[in-house]
């Protein structure tokens, strides 16, 4: 079964080079390709969560070369959730995609598939300079994708976020080669032993290292104040491209959970606890923020972008809290936020449209085609990211001030005030947005010219609400799953025994000696 794990990561690819090979082609096939691959991958990471459900860790060797030695591919029960999460949007944004959004611009199944490739591979990489390489290709792919159908402001939006992220993964190669110096290795589980065995005199050294890597990602994850590219970024890409952006801010997310927990964990010794206690106010400063700027959003758009921000300073909130609970919380909410953020976008999308010239902008404006299913969709979309209960934003901030409480005062206060305040403000932005442009009609009916949404992307909202809705019917099992990730998370000793194996009490340490020397 461990050889599955390389599914994720040469399916899209070889799926990807088939439509370049193919780029002549009709539309419609390279749609079935694509439509093939991405279900397959849905089918992929169902299997891989079914192997991981009870504990147990795959590791895939590639070209059968032993860690640390050679590149290793990791799923334990965070790798395989969040595969699984990227398994069940892709399908959804690639149906509204194929509604006619494909058609603006070159290549977008190849570069949608590369996307992919690059996003689960960040998921499954065992090492940090492999890391590094799919999250390189993620980018290329969504520099292109945010290009599609170009117009000035997108161009303008993207330069400005490639030039960002050309900048931090500059800084991510130095923090590695930092590493590597001073331990000899880039291996994350050979990594997690070194780190608690380093010299007294390297130990500025490698936090420095370790505060690098976190700045980096910090800015993957558009934390404060490191998120000035996302909005205008988001706002602007073509709004399926932008859906599906929703996840790759949470690979920032999931690689600072990896690093905190894993390398700069509880076994870390002198470098363990490298986020403290700087990384909760900042964090509740990125909640703040966030809900504040979608309450005076102009556009839907950019409101749904801030409110990206939003779940991301709430996500690493629990990350500071830390303990099981919490992190548990966090997994939780990563799910419903990342789902409902997507769906958000394409709901403006489809309001924006239907309104002509107007577009998305809140701002009073013709009466709309097909008026009561975007207002119960976007109804539902809003009332589940302010966290009406009993909606899946509920139940995810309710866990989360539950783990605050069981964290003692000193989280409690500002945590559950945050919380409650931003949940208000999100609430009243999202109303005042559905009000504004729903009901307040200035002008009849506009032109035939305005779109009607068609029934393939009624569909993909379906869908997104339906994953939102089970959420919360399947809360129990899925909460379970998510206090035994935190569980596992915690206790990283499993983690590095499956990667390392029965090489670990000789080759590893002669490999060690030798690059320490």
């Amino acid at each position: 079964m461990n050889h599955l794990l390389a599914v994720p990561i040469v399916l899209p690819m070889l799926s990807a080079t088939l439509l370049l090979i193919l780029h002549r082609a009709p539309a419609a096939i390279a749609r079935a390709v694509n439509a093939a691959a991405t279900l397959g991958l849905l089918a992929a990471s169902l299997v891989i969560l079914a192997q991981v459900e009870s504990g147990a860790q795959l590791v895939y060797q590639v070209g059968n070369w032993p860690a640390p030695f050679g590149i290793v591919l990791v799923a334990d029960r965070l790798s395989a959730f969040m595969l699984l999460l990227t398994g069940l949007l892709a399908p959804a944004v690639l149906l509204y995609a194929s509604q006619g959004w494909d058609a603006r611009g070159q290549y977008f199944h190849p570069l949608f598939l590369f996307q992919l490739m690059g996003l689960n591979g960040a998921f499954l990489a065992g090492d940090l300079f492999n890391l590094f390489v799919f999250f390189e290709i993620l980018l290329i792919a969504s520099y292109c994708l945010a290009l599609q159908g170009l117009i000035r402001e997108r161009l303008r939006a993207t330069l400005h976020y490639a030039a960002i992220n050309i900048a931090a993964s500059a800084l991510f190669l130095i923090a590695v080669s930092l590493l590597y110096g001073l331990t000899g290795t880039l291996n994350m589980a050979h990594l997690a032993e070194r780190v608690a065995q380093v010299r007294t005199e390297d130990v500025a050294l490698v936090r420095a290292a370790g505060l690098l890597l976190l700045g980096v990602f910090s800015v993957k994850a558009a934390l404060f104040p490191l998120y000035f590219w996302l909005p205008a970024l988001y706002s602007n890409a073509p709004p399926p491209v932008a859906a599906l952006f929703s996840i790759m801010t949470k690979v920032g997310v999931y690689v600072i959970i990896r690093i905190t927990t894993l390398i700069y964990g509880a076994e870390a010794g002198v470098v363990m606890e490298l986020t403290s206690p700087w990384l909760l106010p900042i964090a509740l400063i990125t909640l703040a923020l966030g809900a504040l700027s979608a309450l005076g959003a102009r556009r839907l758009a950019t409101m749904t972008a801030y409110l990206t921000i939003a779940s991301v300073g709430t996500i690493l909130t629990t990350v500071a809290i830390g303990g099981a609970a919490a992190f548990s919380a966090g997994l939780y909410y990563l799910a419903h936020s990342t789902i409902v953020i997507a769906l958000l976008f394409l709901v403006g999308d489809l309001i924006g449209r239907s309104r002509g010239h107007m577009n998305d902008q809140i701002h009073p404006g013709p009466q709309i085609r097909r008026a009561t299913g975007l207002g119960l969709a976007f109804l539902f979309a809003g009332a589940t990211v302010a966290g009406v209960p009993p909606l899946s934003g509920f139940l995810g901030k309710f866990m989360l001030l539950q783990s605050a409480s069981a964290e003692g005062a000193m989280a409690v206060v500002p945590v559950w005030t945050m919380i409650v305040v931003t949940s208000l403000l999100m609430l009243v932005g999202c109303a005042r947005a559905g009000s504004i442009v729903l009901w307040n009609v200035t002008d009849p009916l506009p032109a035939d010219s305005a779109h009607v949404p068609r029934a393939g992307e009624w569909m993909a909202l379906a869908v997104l609400a339906a994953c939102s809705l089970l959420l919360v019917l399947f809360a129990a099992p899925i909460s379970r799953y998510t206090d035994e990730t935190a569980t596992q998370l915690l206790s990283p000793s499993s983690y590095i025994e499956a990667v390392l194996g029965p090489q670990r009490d000789g080759l590893v340490r002669s490999h060690t000696a030798v690059g320490l020397r």
